[in-house]
């Protein structure tokens, strides 16, 4: 497995100076906000989409520095019943998916989206039980209308391109869990996978060691996002765990947010790093910082520490000893 880092907390700085700062942490890889949510500071999508010349130095520039990109990533809404929003979702994900093949990038990392409750919804509506029935008939419509006729398509999009598309598990929206993403998987192709962050497991209440086998089961693992979090018991029993307080309400939030191994200790992330090499996932292990109580440096750094003492990075050796 390789160490990287997703972009977005060094927006401020020039995309030379964040391939250095990588560079020189002893990271492999990056992870390139190409859109969406996580914008496009350190890439012109349009520029290296139209010139081959810009791909291959931009490309250079990671070359000399020792590092790879392990996948372009625009998280948006692609089935919105916001029509802005789902179009500029939409165009960000099917250019990263052209992009990702044109540069050889193994992985587009997204969000499922989430629609309306029906054709005339403004908002995004995301059921959460099945009863009262109504919550169970949107859902329902949801998948059949919207979700799988939108990822049957760009299933055959990522084929086309030989592009691997990573799905983050994310509460709010339609896939969040890894039943939700082996339904979709099961409507669609192979090409629809998981770009698993551990941290949304745990404030679900799932396992990430448990997802890990699930998932990797069934070849379901794209891309991994290395994020923990804390989960405070006692706002849990006030607040439940879909809290909706703000996230910088930390004194009182359910569960926050928080770098490698300030959530759960390295004993159970070394187990995740055990789960993921078992069912095959042998790519990159990419840094998402989040956490509200840590300057990026200060976050980035332990979560760099953390992880290296528990990444599996060798090929294994012959069992001599068998």
């Amino acid at each position: 497995m390789k160490l990287g880092v997703f972009n977005p907390l060094f927006n401020d700085l020039s995309f030379t100076e964040m391939l250095d700062y990588a560079h020189k942490a002893g990271l492999e890889a990056v992870e390139v906000g190409t859109g969406g949510n996580p914008g496009s500071a350190h890439i012109d999508v349009d520029l290296l989409l139209a010139s081959e010349s810009a791909r291959e130095e931009y490309l250079a520039e990671f070359s000399k520095r020792g590092l790879m990109i392990s996948a372009f990533s625009c998280h948006g809404n692609p089935i919105s019943p916001n029509e802005a929003e789902r179009v500029d979702s939409d165009n960000a994900l099917r250019k990263s998916i052209k992009l990702a093949s044109l540069m050889n990038v193994q992985v587009v990392n997204c969000f499922s989206g989430t629609s309306g409750a029906d054709d005339n919804s403004k908002y995004p509506n995301w059921p959460v039980v099945a009863w009262p029935t109504e919550y169970k008939d949107i859902y329902e419509w949801q998948w059949e209308q919207k979700l799988i006729p939108y990822w049957k398509e760009i299933a055959e999009l990522a084929k086309e391109h030989n592009v691997k598309i990573g799905i983050e598990l994310h509460g709010g929206f339609l896939v969040h869990s890894p039943y939700t993403m082996l339904k979709l998987r099961e409507a669609t192709n192979e090409y629809i996978g998981a770009n698993l962050d551990p941290s949304h497991m745990w404030w679900q209440g799932i396992d990430p060691v448990a997802a890990i086998k699930i998932l990797g089961k069934e070849n379901a693992i794209h891309h991994f996002h290395a994020k923990d979090t804390y989960i405070d018991q006692d706002n849990v029993n006030m607040y439940g765990l879909l809290d909706m307080q703000p996230y910088g309400d930390v004194l009182t939030r359910s569960w926050t947010f928080r770098s490698v191994g300030c959530g759960h200790d390295k004993f159970v992330w070394s187990n995740m790093m055990s789960a993921l090499r078992t069912y095959g996932y042998d790519y990159v292990v990419s840094i998402e910082h989040e956490d509200p109580l840590m300057s990026v440096d200060e976050g980035f750094s332990t979560a760099v520490k953390n992880l290296k003492e528990v990444l599996i990075k060798e090929t294994p050796a012959n069992m001599w000893w068998a």
